[in-house]
């Protein structure tokens, strides 16, 4: 096992003595590299994106934006970082630096260099290219399709996790939509075409912690058998939060989130297999529009920074009861595949959680796949209730999936989340549902049964009563949309 290193700004830099827990944002800070910085420490503010080498799809690598502030320095061991000074100077800047300093999208700068890495990922994606000038928006403007899209095909989702208090979004906007495209001698976008670096095993140990990346699926369940304490990390959003703001640590933390075995992708007659260690940004351009609900879902799970690093099995893993997958996965009838040492076993998701962040998942046991079987339901919906439109936790998640044929519902499954001690299936309202005609009597009929599903609390981001409300209306926002047989399908 090699000694542990980073390539940051095309110099490698050793980790041997770094104690396990760092974040990739205090480690880089300490290494004199303070463009990154620490604005809310959970990856809801932008403030600490960097870039990372991760393989991609349409080219051998893809530059991926990152929050530093919820990775360890350890899960980046062998990878390969461009952060803000990396990507230019004050004597050379890059284009994105130089758009937005021209522009007006810099006042105070706390949060600039975070902006500069989120947009240069999307500057670099590679099917970011420009609209043909007849299909500019009206006008002839440079916006395409609404004012999150640009001319130059820049999606402005690409900066859905990255906060300004002082500069206001229009001119960040404006130097978004006036990149073009990267250069013949950019060093940066010639780098796609090269694979990014084998990620190594990896074993760092400090006073009383370690962080272990397995070199093999194998090793890690014959290591998670030994060890059942371990932590799984993935894309650590959810663990990175307890790191920073409760000093949470703990004596072992598997990294899972390079294992082959869990990336793994297919689609097939009965099902479609997602390999729980795929990023949900991953498994959206994987999926390609074939799973209607998850597109829906996608946009509202918390921003692109975090999508780029969160996964369906942290997600599901942690048991959360307010994760935004579960609900839009129960629709869908979805199961999760589980694996061990002693072999492998499917558990149908209603069936998996137990308890308030409690699962039917053994210790050895991670999970391998989630699974969505074909076909899928004809009327899909994903409904979120939340305090901002983007980047925020939900205070009621509903996934629809319902079959309507000759106007009649032949089948229901509706997941909810947040009003319960675990995601759940709405049963009473399924069964309320199912059998009937899909007319505004039934609905407002199941409405009432709706409303009364679950357990709901109060608490700071809503009250039990409107969370009840919420529930209700859901279903009639649904039938609003889908009044007729016709639209709803078969």
């Amino acid at each position: 096992m090699q000694s542990p290193a980073v390539t940051v700004n095309g110099r490698t830099r050793s980790l041997s003595a770094v104690p396990p827990h760092t974040t990739a944002l205090d480690w880089l800070r300490s290494s004199g590299l303070i463009g990154a910085k620490e604005g809310c420490a959970e990856g809801e503010c932008g403030a600490c994106s960097v870039l990372v080498a991760r393989p991609g799809l349409a080219t051998p690598t893809r530059w991926t934006a990152l929050n530093a502030c919820l990775l360890p320095i350890a899960a980046l061991d062998g990878q390969e970082l461009v952060t803000a000074e990396g990507l230019g100077s004050s004597d050379a800047l890059h284009p994105v630096q130089r758009e937005l300093a021209v522009r007006g999208g810099s006042q105070c700068g706390y949060c600039t260099p975070g902006f500069v890495c989120s947009m240069a990922a999307e500057y670099y994606r590679p099917e970011r290219v420009p609209v043909e000038s007849g299909d500019a928006g009206p006008g002839g403007s440079e916006e395409h399709d609404d004012h999150l899209h640009g001319a130059n095909g820049f999606d402005l989702h690409a900066l859905s996790g990255n906060l300004c208090r002082c500069t206001g979004y229009r001119p960040i906007r404006d130097a978004a939509f006036a990149l073009g495209t990267p250069s013949t001698d950019d060093l940066l976008a010639a780098r796609r075409d090269q694979p990014p670096p084998p990620v190594p095993a990896t074993r760092l140990a400090g006073g009383d912690a370690e962080f272990v990346r397995p070199a093999a699926l194998a090793d890690t369940l014959a290591l998670i058998a030994d060890r059942p304490e371990a932590l799984l990390v993935a894309g650590s959003t959810d663990w990175g939060v307890d790191v920073n703001l409760r000093a949470a640590r703990t004596p072992l933390v598997v990294a899972i989130d390079r294992l082959p075995e869990l990336r793994t992708f297919s689609v097939e007659p009965e099902f479609i297999e997602i390999g729980a260690a795929l990023s949900l940004s991953e498994v959206e351009e994987l999926l390609r529009g074939r799973v209607p609900l998850l597109d829906q879902l996608f946009p509202q799970f918390a921003s692109r920074l975090i999508r780029n690093g969160a996964t369906f099995g942290g997600n599901l893993g942690t048991g959360s009861p307010i994760g935004d997958t579960p609900p839009a996965l129960l629709a869908l009838d979805a199961s999760v595949v589980l694996i061990s040492a002693q072999g492998e076993r499917e558990v149908a998701l209603a069936e998996y959680f137990t308890g308030y962040r409690q699962s039917v998942r053994q210790p050895g046991e991670l999970i391998r796949a989630v699974r969505i079987p074909q076909p899928q339901p004809g009327l899909v919906a994903f409904h979120k209730v939340a305090k901002r439109r983007f980047d925020d936790i939900s205070s009621v998640a509903v996934g629809f999936g319902l079959d309507v044929v000759d106007g009649t519902v032949r089948s229901a499954r509706i997941g909810l989340g947040g009003v319960a001690a675990t995601p759940l299936r709405a049963r009473a309202t399924e069964a309320a549902l199912t059998g009937q005609p899909w007319s505004e009597e039934t609905v407002r009929s199941a409405t009432r049964v709706m409303a009364a599903e679950g357990t709901p609390l109060d608490d700071l981001r809503a009250s039990a009563r409107y969370r009840s409300a919420m529930l209700g209306q859901a279903l009639l926002k649904l039938y609003s949309q889908h009044r007729t047989p016709q639209e709803v399908g078969a």
